[in-house]
């Protein structure tokens, strides 16, 4: 059983959709990120740097004692090699996934939420610094269109890099892209939205989080930009 420590952003939607791809029995465990649930003493034992997601693992892959994991992209991979789904166990083909989920890791999950924070989130509009981040952003998209130009997943099969992407891809509009310019990354977002697990991932936001401006009032920007 594993215990998923969640909020309905890019990085939570991420492990919903590996979870619900594998079918593996969890919790859900919400931590409002707009109230502060995450400086709470009991999930700062789970995620030290109080970010979601995070996860308990009751039934640890080499046994013992539950696991506690943070960070989106380390939880992807543990748990596709704990459940031997969507990355490969060894050579070339391990390596092309993990090269991209990390890639997404450091690259679009950063520059993508930076421009979301000064096109959305900001208290003040600064145009350098929300230009920097619109170009970045589609630098990456471009880089993402030409991978896709003959695969129809990142690394080839449909793997725990394309699970890591997709949710900061979609949010496209938001930030500021224009999808004709990514005609190869459109195709394979419409893929992934047709996945009957992704279209269970995204439904569970109904039960947690109705109010898609919850984290723009006052006291969310409070504990969300201290």
């Amino acid at each position: 059983m594993i215990d998923l420590y969640y909020w309905t952003t890019p990085n939570g939607h991420k492990v919903t959709i590996f979870l619900e791809e594998t079918g593996i029995d969890y919790t859900l465990c919400p931590i409002n990120i707009g109230k502060g649930e995450q400086f709470e003493p009991e999930f700062l034992k789970v995620a030290p740097n109080n970010r979601i997601p995070a996860i308990v693992d009751r039934a640890p892959l080499w046994g013992g004692e539950p696991l506690s994991l943070f960070e989106s992209g380390a939880i992807l991979e543990y748990l596709a090699d704990k459940t031997g789904d969507f990355l490969p166990a060894k050579g070339k083909e391990r390596y092309d996934v993990l090269q991209w989920l990390y890639w997404q890791m450091g690259g679009v999950g950063p520059m993508a939420g930076q421009n979301h924070h000064f096109n959305r989130y900001a208290p003040e509009t600064i145009p350098y610094a929300q230009n920097r981040y619109i170009k970045e952003t589609a630098r990456l998209y471009g880089v993402l269109d030409k991978q896709l130009a003959d695969k129809d997943f990142v690394a080839g099969d449909y793997s725990i890099a394309d699970m890591a992407i997709f949710p900061w891809a979609k949010l496209w509009e938001g930030q500021k892209q224009n999808i004709e310019d990514f005609p190869n990354m459109a195709k394979w977002l419409e893929r992934i939205e047709a996945r009957p697990a992704v279209q269970r991932a995204y439904k569970l936001v109904e039960g947690i989080n109705t109010d898609s401006k919850a984290l723009l009032t006052e006291e969310a920007r409070k504990h969300l930009f201290k």
